[in-house]
């Protein structure tokens, strides 16, 4: 069988000491403050820090990977005779995965015998992470290379990616809700519930009145969503909201029986885009 390594990037939300404990490389997005020229990534600034500086105001821009930089994460590995199964941020957000692209072409020049699949997960935060966890058990199983990027392709369509904002200023600074919506939004409580659809990009599906109901409609997402069995991992993530977090988990176990695989905190990278507040359920349903 051949040898190789497991890479992700820090916008699947999973520590480095855990990515470390399953062995997977990472790489990191970046991002930096608007008025300052400091690059920063997710280690440099805690959670409380990053989410601080958005409440009083601070506008976080985020930036893909390059191609030169996944070119000195993967060298190394290619050097010691391993291939590499990058499993990567959706296409349909960043064009971090194009960069990859680029990246290997460039590669096979310089190593022709060696192997990287790329796999793009279409999805953000603990997708990635929920995508990297399976593609290290099948690993750990005795999967191939070849074998573990087409299974991990082939749940993409079934990679459940359900969430909700506290706060509509952060998504309108995105764009992604008028100023109208935001401001009548945070005038009357409502709390949008979004997805991530089949080609990797952020929509809104409803709203709620009140943020326990929008959590309860995350765990109804489940229940509508996932297979009979109910027995394939969950993961939440969360961004300064553990206490929600916990909640969603007990609603899974109270109402639908099932326990939470892990939980999660948001980083800055996908933090700059959703802001405090937001919480996510990944898991494998019938469809997305």
């Amino acid at each position: 069988m051949n040898d190789y390594m497991i890479f992700t990037d820090s916008a699947c939300d999973i520590s480095p000491a855990l990515l470390e404990e399953w062995g997977v490389g990472y790489i990191n997005l970046t991002f930096t403050f608007e008025g300052e020229d400091r690059e920063y990534i997710n280690t440099d600034l805690t959670s409380q820090e990053f989410y601080d500086r958005m409440r009083q105001g601070a506008s976080p821009k985020t930036a893909a990977i390059n191609a030169d930089t996944f070119m000195r994460a993967f060298e190394p590995m290619l050097q010691g005779g391993k291939d590499i199964l990058y499993v990567g941020l959706s296409s349909g957000l960043s064009t971090t995965v194009n960069s990859a692209h680029m990246a290997v072409q460039e590669l096979k020049e310089q190593y022709p015998e060696r192997k990287i699949l790329i796999v793009d997960t279409l999805g953000a935060s603990a997708a990635g992470g929920l995508m990297t966890y399976l593609a290290v058990a099948k690993k750990k199983e005795g999967m191939s290379l070849e074998e573990n990027a087409a299974y991990i392709e082939s749940l993409t369509p079934h990679h459940c990616i359900w969430f909700t904002v506290d706060d509509l200023e952060y998504l309108k600074r995105g764009g992604r809700v008028s100023p109208l919506v935001a401001f009548a939004g945070g005038v009357l409580g409502i709390k949008p519930v979004l997805r991530i659809d089949d080609e990797g990009h952020l929509v809104k599906v409803t709203t709620a009145r009140g943020r326990k109901k929008a959590i309860e409609m995350l765990a109804d997402q489940y229940a509508e969503l996932s297979y009979a069995e109910k027995n394939t991992p969950i993961f939440i993530s969360h961004a300064q909201c553990e206490e929600d977090a916990r909640r969603l988990a007990e609603l899974l176990k109270e109402r639908h029986g099932v326990e939470v695989t892990l939980i999660t905190e948001i980083g800055p990278v996908i933090g700059s885009h959703a802001g405090p507040g937001t919480l996510a359920i990944f898991f494998l349903g019938q469809h997305r």
